[in-house]
Formats: C-alpha cells, structure tokens, sequence
C-alpha cells in the first residue's frame, strides 16, 4: 500500500508508504493520495500528512518514467498535479510533518499543506530544472518569494530546517524527540476548537491572499455572513 490512511476521533493521518523507494511518488500514489484526501468527511477536523522512513518524499518516481511515450509522461504529471490539488482542497486544516528529506514532488506535497512542522533533519530540494524537467515552480515562489524559490530551482541546494523555517517554508521547527508532544498538543487544540470557524478561516486566507484588499474583506464578510446564518455566532461547534 503506498499509502496509509488512519482516521479516529476527528484526526485524519495519511501517510507515504514507500519507504522502500524513499517514498518516490508514483502513479499509484497519486492515486491514493487523491482518494485519500477526498474520502475526508466532515467528522476529520483535522489531517496530518506524514512519511515512514527517514525520507518524507524522494520525489518523482523516475524509474516509473522509464519506456514512457510524451503522452504517458503528461498523464503522469497531471495526475501529481491532481494529487497536489487535493491536499490543498482538504477543507479542514492539513499539517504536513516533515522528518526527512522532501525532494521535488516531497516539496509540493508539503507546501500544499497550510504549514509545515519539522524537525532539524527535514531539508527541501527542489531539482527539477537541473534534470530538464519543470515542476514545483509554483507553490514553493509563493510562499518563500520568487529570488529564493529561484537559486534553489537553478542551483539545485538544499534548503534545511532552520533556513525554511527562516523564510516561513516551515512554521514550527521542533527536536525530532519532542515532535510528538507538540503534535499532540496541535491536535488537542484544533480538535477543541470549533469546526466551522476553523474551515471558515483557512477557506479565507487561502482566496483572500489571491485578491486586493477590497476583495480579500469581502471574502472575510462572506464567511462572517454564512457562520451567521448557520447560528454560530457565539463559537459553537
């Protein structure tokens, strides 16, 4: 199974299951994470997207592309994009936690998450340029800005925790022996806090940042309007 899937007590946990291949992404884990993401429901308040091995994602799968025609290659790449996506659509928040190295396709998958925490020995590499592809030039220019985004995609280094925690690529950079105290700790307050608000929030910073002020607070207004109209304007649930 390329990927794991657990859901108990509103906490959803996906996590990449090749460790075997450093957890390279291929056409069955797109798949996976696709439907992952999307078999969600309303009871899971909050999901964290995880790895086994010491690896969070090598990255694309390449042995995967070996024999592949132009159109292959394309359906392949649309379907990462599909994969990436459906992180991103996940309604409630979405924690990636990152151990390991995150190379290319490891980087999407984690930026498409609303943060990222860390421990000292994630790194993030995206060297897809340099092998005469093109990826992961979009995510990645929006959150670290488009000078930063560019000497990693032109020179291929590796960006570690504390420098990605620096630029704001990773929110909470923890010892790997205190990671699960303080992601317990997350997952209490989230799974304490109500729902609604909660969606509300990430669904209005994510089209707010894409708009002018002007459209930004009328995007605020509209959530405002419809947690009024379901009753909770007090925090209920």
């Amino acid at each position: 199974m390329t990927i794991l899937v657990d859901v108990r007590d509103g906490l959803g946990t996906i996590t990449l299951n090749r460790p075997e291949s450093r957890n390279a992404l291929n056409l069955p884990m797109c798949d996976a994470l696709i439907a992952a993401a999307q078999g969600m429901d309303d009871a899971v308040r909050l999901v964290l997207v995880r790895a086994n091995g010491p690896v969070f994602c090598a990255g694309a799968d390449l042995k995967e592309r070996q024999g592949m025609d132009a159109a292959q290659v394309r359906e392949r790449r649309m379907k990462a994009f599909a994969a990436y996506a459906a992180l991103e659509a996940l309604p409630m928040p979405a924690i990636a936690v990152v151990a390991g190295a995150a190379v290319g396709s490891g980087c999407e998958i984690a930026a498409a998450c609303d943060f990222i925490v860390a421990t000292p020995q994630a790194s993030f590499r995206v060297p897809e340029a340099l092998r005469g592809t093109v990826g992961a030039t979009q995510r990645l220019p929006r959150i670290l800005g488009k000078r930063l985004a560019k000497d990693l995609m032109f020179t291929g280094r590796t960006l570690g925790a504390e420098e990605a925690e620096r630029h704001g690529l990773v929110a909470r950079l923890v010892p790997a022996e205190k990671l699960e105290a303080v992601l317990s700790e997350i997952t209490k307050v989230i799974l304490g806090a109500p729902a609604q608000a909660l969606r509300l929030a990430k669904r209005t910073i994510d089209r707010g940042v894409e708009r002018d002020p002007i459209g930004a607070l009328e995007t605020e207004l509209a959530a405002i309007e419809q947690q009024l109209a379901a009753g909770n304007w007090m925090g209920k649930a």
